[in-house]
């Protein structure tokens, strides 16, 4: 499967798209808001470019990104006005795989830019906003054109299913598991972790000859508290996953052999990992890593169970629909992920863990 011409959310503005259903995401991303803000204010104070290069990698299609853009000009902005210094403009880089639904995103422009310029007499910042499709695990942008890059949500999805999931003959060596499980064998989770690392490397130097000296980071990904991969946290969403596409299959709704060979392009990191790579990669020096967990709320009575499968289901329906094809109820299949959610939190609470981690490039 390619995921580069795969993988996306799920666009438009629906009841299953991600614009309704990334509250989680936004939430992780308020939660260290304060982080973020405080990065790209000290890099402001330090730089004072006249034209400051931002990129969100991995903007997806829902109000997320631009609502994060506007936080960082106005505290751009407020550190300018702190140090009598002339406003920058702002040179703003939107980035996500190509099969990202970008219109949705350009189409709320025109209520961004009436939004800024609403407090500042019609006067707003000479902002320049642009949609850059491609795959983060490469090079992106002209050399040296960014200060300042965010990432939230994104860095724990891999370029690519690990090829060491398949045997010489194509057939997966981690059947009936889409991630990490306590039935798959060890050679599942060491595929999993050399993807990571060849991904993440390859990311580290991308972005090292994009940003100058000094230029910052905030990367927010899922991850993992301990070595053991196999834990009630991220992975075991996954778990979820697998045994209700196991009850689909029970329902003669998909075939057995489909599902023994879906594996999701996921890794949850530790922090020892993550750690391990920026050192070894070498441009970059951690100023801070933060470990934290996302406080629950649902909306409208829903159960937790329910937010979580909507979740689910906005970013994995395009890789379901495209290895499954249309015979795949999905409805169904996430009514059930989201019952057995609800179940197991009754029996012990799932608690699945968010890094955030800013890096200062050298």
């Amino acid at each position: 499967m390619d995921v580069e011409k795969v993988f996306h959310m799920t666009g438009g503005i629906g009841k299953t798209s991600y614009a309704q259903n990334s509250a989680f995401q936004k939430k992780a991303s308020d939660m260290v808001k304060h982080i973020t803000m405080e990065t790209i204010q000290e890099l402001y104070y330090e730089v004072t470019p006249k034209s400051l290069g931002i990129a969100d990698l991995g903007c997806s299609s829902g109000p997320n990104s631009l609502s994060l853009i506007k936080d960082m000009v106005e505290a751009v902005e407020g550190t300018s006005h702190k140090i009598f210094h002339p406003m920058p403009e702002f040179r703003v880089y939107l980035n996500d795989l190509p099969t990202n639904d970008f219109n949705s995103v350009f189409k709320s422009l025109p209520d961004f830019y009436k939004d800024l310029k609403k407090d500042r007499n019609q006067e707003g910042p000479a902002i320049f906003i642009a949609g850059y499709p491609g795959s983060f695990y490469g090079r992106l942008f002209p050399f040296n054109c960014l200060h300042f890059i965010y990432s939230s949500y994104s860095l724990h999805w891999l370029s690519k299913v690990p090829p060491a999931l398949y045997d010489e003959h194509g057939k997966s060596i981690n059947k009936g598991n889409v991630y990490v499980s306590e039935s798959s064998p060890p050679s599942v989770s060491q595929a999993y972790y050399k993807q990571f690392q060849e991904d993440f490397s390859l990311f580290l130097k991308s972005r090292s000859e994009e940003l100058v000296t000094g230029g910052r980071m905030v990367l927010i990904l899922l991850g993992r508290i301990g070595q053991d991969h196999v834990d009630r946290g991220n992975s075991f969403f996954w778990e979820i996953l697998s045994r209700s596409l196991a009850i689909s299959v029970s329902q003669a709704e998909i075939e057995k052999e489909k599902v023994d060979s879906y594996e999701v392009h996921f890794y949850a990191a530790s922090r020892n990992e993550l750690e391990d790579e920026v050192r070894r990669e070498g441009s970059f020096e951690i100023d801070k890593l933060e470990m934290f967990e996302i406080e629950r709320e649902v909306k409208n009575g829903e159960s937790y169970g329910t937010a979580v499968a909507m979740t689910v289901r906005a970013v994995q329906e395009s890789m379901l629909c495209d290895h499954f094809g249309d015979g795949i109820d999905l409805d169904t299949l996430f009514n059930n992920y989201g019952k057995m959610i609800d179940e197991e939190m009754v029996k012990v609470d799932i608690k699945p863990i968010t890094f955030v981690i800013v890096l200062k490039k050298l």
